[in-house]
């Protein structure tokens, strides 16, 4: 069944239910009033501060932006790209996509203009749907993206070059368009990448978005009763995909823009969320800000709050130890997963399983996993070996790129990059990542252009950029650096050269080395790993 139809029903039988709600405590604080006096603000605050949608008002808007994409020539095989901050638009933008019958490509919002046209390009977008805070982006490309015919702004003042979303949707109709859509039909590309740094688009049908609300579902027994807060970019794989278990069963969905502890636990508490999905940095930061008396526990109604889950990068045992000390009546659990795979959920600890805090647990709802060699043989308990898993949520395919497709996809089975072993109750442990990707914060950081980048500097004769280990992030970009000959640069020097990269890609530490290249002159970056980090980075998750 394809997802679209789930909204349909939800809207049926939930029509005058809240869907979405979107809270963005930002705008109370600048106005220094508290969280529970904005009733008592003008109403135009009030309507930024925190707005919702009913499932009636969910698939109407839904359905009158796919009557506008049909109207401008969207249809089966088109894509229409979005690049937008998490508000209440995005998610109907989304499934105004899929009722056309087109496929939806949701960016990161962290992408440079040139990245943005990068992926555009490689995705071969038909139509672009954008937010305001990406106005100066989308202007620096627009003469380089004559393919993208159709540009929808979301917001007020639409800029010259756009359309508004808000003015044409409202002259749409709000009937379902009479698309005919199937399990194997084309529906989404996300963007991923491996150690070239170059994105790749993943190509998904209905048939994974659906089992991502199943496999959810099954792990964690929502129902319609739950409230999930949602914090994540919506653009991810990760929590979209674990709401798609509330939302088979008209869950609502509270998007929260902003990670402050105190924010956290607010939402938590005034919108009686059940299921709150986090990163390590977050909840790191919601322990320390219980610690240092930043927050008062007693000061927010966390008792309906039944389960904290967390995912996109390496948890250490250690933090959910510390969680379930403040939270003991809290369940746990940790996802697995990559945007190859829908998102997490092929392998999960379950939160039957607290005693196995360390491994990323066993296969998911409708999954196989198994540990193989390099043949893809089955190795036998205990032996190290990649992780490859089968179900029904693994891509179609690396989208117009047959050769990275068969370098992951061998049959039915995704070797996922990712080295592992099995214990004898056939829980599975990360040890290492075949990849060099590093995930600082939940984000995938690509070491090459980072390397790239730094070989601009005249004074730097070599580099190779890993990943640390650190406390809060997972891990922090490392650069290491070989100076030219009587060059004098100093550690200030690299951090003000670095300052025209993107703030999240710059990196945290600066290492003055040799640079250990192997005889063929490829960087030996496990050797850098072992000086710099003492070996392997054992992880307990990673969301590719």
């Amino acid at each position: 069944m394809p997802i679209t139809e789930i909204l349909s029903r939800n809207a049926n039988l939930y029509g005058n239910d809240v869907s979405l709600i979107e809270i963005n405590p930002e705008i109370l604080e600048k106005r220094e009033i508290t969280w529970r006096e904005y009733e008592l603000i003008e109403p135009n605050t009030v309507a930024q501060f925190r707005r919702e949608m009913t499932w009636r008002e969910f698939e109407e808007q839904a359905n009158r932006f796919a009557n506008l994409l049909l109207t401008r020539g969207i249809q089966k095989g088109s894509k229409v790209a979005v690049l937008m901050m998490n508000s209440l638009e995005w998610l109907p933008v989304y499934f105004g996509v899929l009722k056309t019958g087109a496929i939806v490509v949701p960016m990161n919002y962290r992408y440079t203009a040139a990245e943005i046209k990068y992926c555009l390009d490689l995705s071969e977008s038909d139509a672009l749907v954008f937010g305001p805070e990406f106005i100066g982006r989308v202007e620096a490309i627009c003469d380089q993206i004559p393919n993208v015919k159709q540009r929808f702004f979301v917001g007020k003042d639409c800029p010259s070059f756009s359309e508004s979303y808000e003015y044409l949707t409202a002259r749409c109709s709000i009937d379902a368009p009479d698309i005919t859509l199937s399990d194997e039909d084309n529906a989404a590309i996300y963007f991923s990448s491996g150690t070239t740094g170059f994105p790749k688009a993943i190509l998904h049908t209905h048939l994974s978005l659906m089992s991502a609300c199943l496999t959810e579902n099954n792990h964690h027994g929502q129902t319609k009763e739950d409230t999930f807060l949602c914090i994540p970019p919506l653009y991810h794989t990760g929590a979209k995909m674990h709401w798609f278990g509330s939302f088979l069963v008209g869950g609502k969905a509270v998007l929260l823009r902003g990670v402050k502890p105190k924010w956290i636990l607010k939402a938590v508490s005034e919108e009686h969320c059940t299921i709150v999905w986090l990163l390590v940095p977050w909840a790191q930061d919601i322990l320390d800000a219980i610690d240092s008396g930043e927050v008062k526990l007693e000061d927010y109604q966390l008792d309906q709050w039944r389960l904290m889950h967390i995912g996109a990068q390496p948890v250490p045992p250690s933090l959910i130890h510390r969680w379930k000390k403040v939270f003991p009546n809290q369940l746990y659990d940790t996802n697995y997963g990559l945007s190859e795979s829908i998102g997490p959920g092929c392998v999960h600890l379950g939160t039957e399983n607290i005693h196995k805090v360390g491994a990323i647990g066993k296969p998911g709802f409708n999954w196989e996993a198994m540990i193989a060699d390099e043949n893809g043989s089955p190795l036998k308990q205990g032996e190290i070996g990649e992780l490859v898993v089968k179900g029904p949520g693994v891509m179609k395919c690396y989208y117009n790129d047959p050769e990275a497709t068969a370098a992951v996809l061998k049959g039915d089975w995704l070797f996922t990059g990712d080295m592992a072993r099995m214990d004898e109750d056939g829980f599975i442990y990360l040890v290492d990542r075949k990849k060099d990707v590093i995930i600082c914060g939940g984000e995938n950081l690509y070491p090459v252009q980072i390397e790239d980048f730094l070989h601009g500097c005249e004074a730097i004769k070599d580099v190779a950029v890993i990943g640390l280990p650190d406390k809060r992030l997972g891990e922090i970009t490392a650069a290491i650096i070989e100076l030219k000959p009587n060059s004098n640069c100093t550690e200030a020097d690299i951090m003000a050269f670095c300052s025209a990269l993107p703030r999240y890609k710059r990196p945290r530490k600066i290492i003055f080395d040799v640079v250990l290249r192997n005889p063929t002159g490829k960087i030996e970056k496990p050797k850098l790993r072992e000086k710099y980090c003492g070996g392997s980075l054992v992880a307990a998750e990673t969301n590719n």
